[in-house]
């Protein structure tokens, strides 16, 4: 059974949740079918929102902890972001009543940390297109000591719990907490109603059968070399499309086999950021798969901010993981 007695684990969970039902709230009230892509105000506004929540709870239960996340709050404090600080103060203090715009610049700013041997690290809104869409984002928090993931916590608002088991509800909260496993609950259940069920990978062994994750956003992946991979692997299965950390949660409960982080053409010298990987790493892990780079070594979260010792991302049922690094290899030769 998971430990909720574990005070990291424990503390990730209820500022995850917290912080999820929050964006959610703003997902709702502020995308609408008629937003451009150029309009990034509800997700500006999500992100501090998320950020501040996550830095309330940590200063709470771990005041000296050091939090490496993606934002600040220095535009906020600016005359120009004078309205979308009264726009994120709102929308925290249905979470935290009463807090000032300046102690909510100070919640955020908790993120600036810089990577210590141990820290957590946050991605408030992780799959910008998709929560812009009204479709799949999740909100990352993961704790690493000497340069290796311990605890991380995902919380999918749009990801459907029966999707990953047989849990009901309208979102998910994911956890993994080194050597004890992976786990699933439904994100609106209050603390006492929660129900855990454990979850795995795949047992598929077959490259042809492999079903392979893959983003909708184009930006952080190389889409064509992707097809070249999916031809090498051998696989005739249809690829599963997702944004966000949620494809790790697809992958760690056995709903995918592989999912990659490829270098764009004109992004060679690309380094993935450690929020961007770290909770959702150990949650496929803990889950049996497997995580490495594009050339099968191991994730390094000690470098700093970004993932400057690794080369993309290659993460796995385990089962499939020599075939997918043969495929690699045989694309990237």
């Amino acid at each position: 059974m998971i430990n909720l007695n574990n005070p990291k684990l424990d503390f990730a969970l209820t500022a995850v949740q917290q912080a999820a039902l929050l964006t959610e709230e703003i997902q709702e009230e502020m995308v609408s079918p008629a937003i451009t892509k150029q309009d990034r105000s509800p997700v500006t506004v999500a992100d501090f929102a998320a950020q501040a929540v996550v830095g309330y709870y940590l200063e709470r239960r771990f005041p000296e902890a050091v939090l490496v996340g993606e934002e600040n709050a220095d535009v906020l404090r600016e005359p120009a972001g004078r309205e979308t600080l009264e726009k994120v103060t709102e929308f925290v203090r249905r979470v935290i009543p009463g807090l000032s715009p300046d102690r909510v610049c100070e919640y955020i700013d908790r993120g600036q940390g810089e990577v210590e041997d141990s820290y957590w690290t946050l991605d408030p809104v992780d799959g910008t297109k998709g929560f812009l869409r009204g479709d799949q984002y999740a909100v990352a928090l993961a704790r690493v000591e000497e340069g290796r993931v311990e605890v991380g916590v995902l919380g999918c608002p749009n990801l459907p719990p029966d999707q990953l088991g047989d849990l009901e509800g309208s979102g998910t909260l994911l956890a993994a907490v080194r050597g004890e496993g992976s786990w699933m609950t439904v994100l609106e259940e209050s603390p006492a109603d929660q129900v855990y069920k454990q979850i795995l990978v795949s047992k598929q062994a077959d490259p042809a059968r492999a079903r392979i994750l893959r983003s909708f956003e184009s930006g952080h992946t190389n889409v064509s070399q992707i097809d070249e991979f999916q031809d090498a692997l051998g696989t005739t299965s249809k690829p599963v499309r997702m944004d966000s950390q949620a494809k790790y949660a697809l992958l760690a409960a056995g709903e995918g086999e592989v999912y990659l982080r490829l270098l764009s053409a004109d992004r060679t010298e690309y380094k993935e950021k450690v929020w961007d990987q770290a909770a959702g790493s150990v949650l496929v892990e803990e889950a049996g798969g497997m995580v490495t780079d594009l050339d099968g070594v191991a994730l390094d979260f000690s470098w700093g901010r970004e993932l400057s010792g690794n080369r993309g991302l290659c993460a796995t049922n385990g089962l499939l993981h020599k075939d997918a690094l043969q495929a690699l290899g045989a694309i990237q030769a």
